[in-house]
């Protein structure tokens, strides 16, 4: 499988990093150009590139911030497995209207990479808890990670990837449902087993 992260700051660094680990072919993009990248395709054997160049990949993990989706370019991502690892931040993203109104955050990503089959996931993690928390099946203490998506095969592969991070996967449900992993919800954050964090989701209440 060939996995390709678009955004190389603290959530898209440190999946580079783990994807790599894994033996998985990575090709990392930016804003600001592969020229910029040097370090940490040095550091990991990722392979730097445009973003159209990452979005040729089985599964694109797009981790910038939110107001830079729609900036995207167009059709690349058509096909393709797509996870959205963004959170809404107005106050780093500005006020977006349809998310204000009641769009989920990733329905919103959907709307804007047209023919891509988004999966949200690694949104409710932080990335030190990411790099160094992961444990094999059946460990003690294993933290879950849900992931929230419409496409049964998109969201069965990104959960599959999941479990081979570390981390007990758990089904998010459809994308309408991913704000139950959004911030201010129980399962946003916090080490959570399997068994809690399907507690945290139905615990969730939309404010």
């Amino acid at each position: 499988m060939k996995i390709g992260i678009i955004g190389s700051g603290h959530i898209g660094g440190t999946l580079t990093r783990r994807f790599r680990e894994l033996g998985y072919d990575v090709t990392v993009a930016n804003s600001r150009g592969p020229r910029t990248l040097g370090d940490l395709a040095a550091e990991t054997g990722a392979t730097p590139g445009t973003v159209a160049e990452a979005a040729n990949a089985d599964v694109v993990v797009v981790a910038i911030p939110l107001r830079a989706v729609p900036d995207l370019p167009a059709g690349v991502f058509d096909g393709r497995i797509v996870v959205d690892a963004n959170n809404y931040y107005p106050q780093r993203d500005g006020q977006i209207a349809a998310i204000d109104g009641g769009t989920t955050s990733a329905r919103w990503v959907a709307g804007h990479l047209s023919g891509a089959h988004v999966v949200k996931a690694f949104n409710n993690v932080y990335a030190g808890h990411l790099a160094s928390d992961g444990k094999p099946a059946g460990a003690a203490g294993r933290i879950a990670l849900p992931a929230a998506g419409d496409d049964p095969g998109a969201k069965k592969a990104v959960l599959g990837l999941i479990d081979e991070l570390g981390f007990d996967p758990v089904d998010g449900g459809s994308l309408d449902e991913s704000w139950r992993i959004e911030p201010g919800t129980p399962g946003y954050g916090p080490h959570r087993t399997a068994e809690q964090m399907v507690d945290d989701l139905a615990a969730a209440r939309r404010d």
